[in-house]
C-alpha cells in the first residue's frame, strides 16, 4: 500500500507535501502564467458578476486587468449563452441558482483541483475499483488516473477501474490502455455531461466498489456533501451506496457552503480531500463524525 509522508498532523487532520504527492509519480499541467487562457478570463468575468451583482466595463477593465473591448466582447458572448443579462455599459447576474455549464467551471481553482487530484490518486491502489461522478475535480481526477504508471500492469491487465456516470470522463478514459471504463445507464444532463434517473440505481446494483470519489458543490456540518441538482445528487448516493470508503474532493471554495440537494451526511464520508485547511466549525464537524481530512496546497 502506498504511503503519504506527513508534513503536520493535526487530530484528523493530514497536510501533504507538494514533494510527497509528486512521489505518487504524478505528472503536473503548468496552469501558471502572467496572462489568462480566455477560458479563464470568462469564468474569472462570471464569478465577478455573481459576487457583485452588477459590473460596468470599466469595473471588469480595473479586476481583470484587461481592454474595456475585449470586456465589452466577452459581455456579449456570455449574454448570447444566457449567462448574463446586458445592459448598458455593463452587464448583470443571472438568478442565484443558475448553474454554469462544465466547461466554466473548468477554469475556476485549477491549480487547486489539480494538487486535490493527484492527493486523490495517491489513495487507489492497482487493481482498485473506483467510482467517479461528474465535475471538474473528478475530472482532474480521472485524468490523473490515466496518467499513472504505477496503475500499469506488466501484464497488460486493467490496472484500475472506472465506474462513472459523467460522459466526459467515460470519453477521456477510453483511450487509456489500462483502465476498464464502465459506465451507467441513465439519461444526460447537458449542463454536467452526467448521466441521472432510475437507470444509474439500476446499473449499479451488482456492483461493489473500493472507492467512490465525489465532487460536490457544498460540504458543511449542517448539510453535509450537496450539489445544486437532486438528480446529480442521487447518482452520487448511488455510487456512495456500493463502495467500501467515500472520498469527497472538494477545494475551498466549496467548504462550508450548502446547496440545494443533499447527497450524504458528513457520517457517510470517509475522506475529505481539498487544499486549504477548513475553518473551525468545519474541523469540529468533521471530527465528529470521524472524517479524515488530506490537505493538498496548490504549488
Amino acid at each position: 500500500m502506498r504511503t503519504t509522508t506527513v508534513l503536520h498532523e493535526n487530530d484528523r487532520t493530514i497536510f501533504i507535501r507538494s514533494e510527497t504527492i509528486s512521489a505518487c509519480n504524478t505528472v503536473r499541467t503548468d496552469r501558471t502564467g502572467d496572462r489568462m487562457t480566455p477560458q479563464q478570463r470568462l469564468a474569472a468575468l462570471l464569478d465577478l458578476v455573481s459576487e457583485r451583482g452588477t459590473v460596468t466595463v470599466a469595473d471588469v477593465e480595473r479586476a481583470l486587468g484587461v481592454s474595456g473591448a475585449t470586456v465589452r466582447r466577452d459581455l456579449t458572448t456570455l449574454a448570447e449563452q444566457g449567462l448574463v443579462t446586458r445592459t448598458h455599459g455593463g452587464a448583470t447576474a443571472r438568478g442565484s441558482g443558475y448553474e454554469l455549464p462544465l466547461q466554466y467551471k473548468a477554469a475556476r481553482q485549477a491549480s487547486a483541483k489539480v494538487a486535490i487530484a493527484d492527493a486523490v490518486a495517491c489513495l487507489v491502489r492497482p487493481g482498485d475499483a473506483v467510482g467517479l461522478n461528474g465535475g471538474t475535480t473528478t475530472t482532474e481526477v480521472a485524468r490523473r488516473l490515466g496518467r499513472d504508471d504505477a496503475l500499469r500492469p506488466a501484464d497488460g491487465a486493467p490496472g484500475v477501474t472506472v465506474v462513472t456516470n459523467a460522459l466526459n470522463i467515460a470519453y477521456e478514459l477510453s483511450v487509456r490502455e489500462h483502465v476498464k471504463i464502465v459506465v451507467t445507464g441513465g439519461v444526460p444532463r447537458r449542463q454536467s455531461y452526467e448521466l441521472v434517473g432510475p437507470m444509474v440505481t439500476a446499473s449499479l446494483q451488482d456492483v461493489a466498489l473500493d472507492l467512490a470519489v465525489l465532487g460536490v458543490d457544498g460540504l458543511s456540518g449542517r448539510f453535509g456533501a450537496t450539489t445544486v441538482h437532486e438528480g446529480e445528487a442521487q447518482a452520487s448516493r448511488d455510487l456512495a451506496a456500493v463502495a467500501r470508503r467515500v472520498v469527497v474532493a472538494a477545494d475551498a471554495t466549496k467548504i462550508g457552503r450548502g446547496t440545494f440537494a443533499r447527497i450524504l451526511p458528513l457520517s457517510a464520508v470517509d475522506v475529505l480531500v481539498t487544499d486549504r485547511p477548513v475553518d473551525d466549525e468545519t474541523a469540529h464537524a468533521l471530527e465528529a463524525a470521524e472524517v479524515e481530512t488530506v490537505v493538498a496546497p496548490a504549488p
